[in-house]
């Protein structure tokens, strides 16, 4: 197999979007759609990626990482000239090079591989990834000959009245000969009316040099969106998040209303869960067997274990365990690890904590920064407190210890194994194992002094 490269255009500022943020770095599904064309081409062993950057280098690069190799085309001069810039990367290499605009965040690495096959069985100098469309008016119609090879690419206001009844167009996307597309760009002119250097020229160019160009048509007009505006934005979203729902369901995850509920791109869910309406999961999450989650439910990388159910609720980079149930309106934040058959009720919110096997927070109750052992009970309204307002604490709960409601633990301090803190208590040294901790003041009552405070009103 012939060794393959890639380059990704991706330096334009996108001034359609009318946004301060870059166009290629506007998330699709909770990625930069650049990300979604660099994660799929690279699924077709390529040797190297280069992207070509431009306006707003440096956060592009930022968010790319190590993913690629980048070039910054410092003069916005056209298609051409972008892919001029790889020259020096790629110029000497054997091989086929694929262009990929960085707005078309939907073509799938199945489509690329295709491509790619295409263009090496035919022994192609060029082959455009092409595709039919029931209006195509705007598009540059794609004019081939008897054999079925590309003659030549019109664009719309040069069309005749025969090419403009043609409705397959260029969609943006090319494989070529990787020395013959660098010797081809030499050639490329700037004679036209935006003065720049145009990649689709290079097809006209390899065919007066009477060299083979086919075309490759994708039957999936929906996967060669180009994303110029929030319109478009808006249509490539809701597309990536049907194909994702349809992939996990076909997986056996039931998802109750995939029209809301959104599922992110490196999301691991296993069979038999089930996603309400109303859930956005996102990064990295796992969720195990039989698990339920939702409605109205958000979870960033989370593993969620076997059977266990979060209800209208928000869990962020945690692990909880199996059988747990969480909510309604909990908050699960950073760093938090929550044991089998734990519960975590209403209102509570829990921060950079552990909790142990079967130990219980069931409402209105504030854990952070505490080690919470197995089989504890935490009262309603129970805060660790654990900032001083300069450094955070740890609050040490032992197992089998009972917390009464409405208490305050303030850390550092530990509640010792099987121990009891009688309701309304302010706990501020260590509680021994097994004993009974009471800090509040006496109770008094002065009878007959209610009628009294009536009386003066």
């Amino acid at each position: 197999m012939a060794k393959r490269y890639a380059v990704i255009l991706a330096a334009g500022q996108g001034t359609r979007m009318k946004s301060k943020l870059y166009k290629v770095l506007h998330p699709v599904m909770g990625r930069p759609m650049v990300q979604h064309v660099i994660d799929q081409v690279k699924e077709v062993q390529l040797e190297e990626v280069v992207t070509i950057v431009g306006f707003g280098a440096d956060k592009v690069i930022e968010k790319i990482g190590d993913t690629s190799q980048f070039v910054v085309q410092e003069e916005q001069l056209g298609t051409g000239h972008a892919v001029q810039q790889a020259e020096e990367i790629l110029k000497d290499k054997d091989g086929t090079t694929i262009v990929v605009c960085g707005d078309t965040p939907l073509i799938r690495a199945e489509t690329y591989q295709a491509l790619f096959d295409h263009h090496e069985n035919e022994g192609s100098m060029a082959t455009i990834l092409t595709t039919e469309v029931p209006d195509p008016t705007g598009y540059g119609r794609v004019i081939r000959n008897k054999s079925g090879e590309v003659e030549r690419i019109v664009e719309h206001k040069d069309a005749n009245q025969n090419e403009l009844r043609v409705n397959e167009i260029n969609t943006g996307t090319y494989c070529f000969d990787n020395k013959a597309l660098f010797n081809a760009l030499k050639d490329v002119s700037n004679d036209n009316a935006q003065g720049e250097y145009y990649l689709p020229d290079v097809i006209e160019i390899l065919r007066n040099k009477h060299e083979k160009v086919s075309a490759f048509l994708t039957p999936d007009v929906e996967e060669t969106l180009g994303v110029n505006d929030r319109v478009a934005l808006a249509q490539a979203e809701k597309t990536l998040k049907r194909r994702i729902n349809e992939k996990h369901m076909r997986n056996g995850v039931t998802i109750i209303d995939p029209d809301n509920t959104y599922i992110g791109p490196s999301v691991t869910i296993e069979q038999d869960v089930v996603i309400h309406p109303g859930s956005i999961i996102s990064g990295s999450t796992i969720i195990k067997t039989n698990a339920e989650v939702g409605p109205h439910t958000e979870i960033t990388d989370c593993l969620i274990g076997e059977e266990t159910v979060i209800k209208q609720s928000v869990a962020n980079d945690s692990q909880i365990g199996d059988r747990v149930k969480i909510g309604p309106f909990a908050h699960i934040r950073p760093e938090a690890s929550i044991g089998n058959e734990a519960k975590i009720g209403n209102f509570v919110e829990v921060k950079k904590s552990t909790l142990g096997d079967k130990s219980k927070v069931s409402h209105l109750s504030y854990i952070g920064d505490a080690k919470v052992g197995s089989n504890v009970n935490i009262g309603c309204g129970t805060i660790t407190v654990n900032y001083d307002g300069k450094n955070k604490f740890l609050t040490t709960i032992e197992d089998d210890a009972f917390i009464g409601c409405n208490s305050n633990l303030i850390a550092p301090v530990t509640v010792g194994k099987g121990s009891y803190v009688a309701a309304g208590s302010t706990i501020t040294k260590n509680v021994p194992e097994d004993a009974l901790s009471v800090a509040r003041a006496r109770q008094s009552n002065k009878e007959g002094y209610a009628s009294k405070i009536k009386n003066r009103k």
